[in-house]
């Protein structure tokens, strides 16, 4: 088995498992509901196959959705995410996708920052709007999306320094 392999199933399968046990349990002043999950779509190898980061991301989504009884919202945002994510790489790295020379979890850099930002506001954007599924709750899905994409930015920043292979 493929170390690669290896590790994207490991991560997989541990952000599900903190995802559904610590931050699904977590909604501060009932609009902020952290999503760190998504990290694994985000830390995707660039390289990667992307019908395997669909399929995926779709299967993440579906787990997300069993447990959180959402009716399809995280799966939709999910696909949603992972599809847009060459798009994403693309504006925020330039050439440096072209190349497929980019590692995220590094020190954080200006365009590391804007793919994460990126990615973690579409994700929360398509959710919470498939939530509230009515125009008329735009300030409020807007508040939600702003606070949640905040909160998790913020835990997934830590999440990323907390797994960084040392350099040695």
């Amino acid at each position: 088995m493929n170390s690669t392999l290896l590790v994207n199933i490991l991560r997989f399968i541990l952000l599900l498992a903190l995802q559904i046990v610590v931050f699904n349990n977590m909604n501060l002043l009932g609009y902020v509901s952290p999503f760190p999950y998504i990290l694994f779509i985000i830390l995707y190898p660039v390289n990667g196959n992307k019908s395997a980061l669909l399929a995926s991301s779709f299967l993440l989504g579906i787990i997300m959705d069993l447990f959180s009884n959402s009716g399809g919202t995280h799966a939709t945002a999910c696909i949603i995410l992972a599809y847009l994510r060459p798009t994403l790489f693309k504006f925020a790295f330039g050439l440096s996708y072209e190349y497929q020379t980019i590692k995220l979890n590094e020190v954080l850099t200006p365009q590391r920052f804007t793919f994460i930002l990126l990615s973690v506001v579409i994700h929360h954007f398509t959710l919470f709007l498939l939530e509230a599924f009515q125009l008329s709750f735009i300030v409020d899905t807007l508040l939600t999306v702003l606070l949640s994409t905040t909160f998790t930015i913020i835990i997934c920043i830590i999440i990323i320094y907390l797994i960084k292979p040392n350099k040695r």
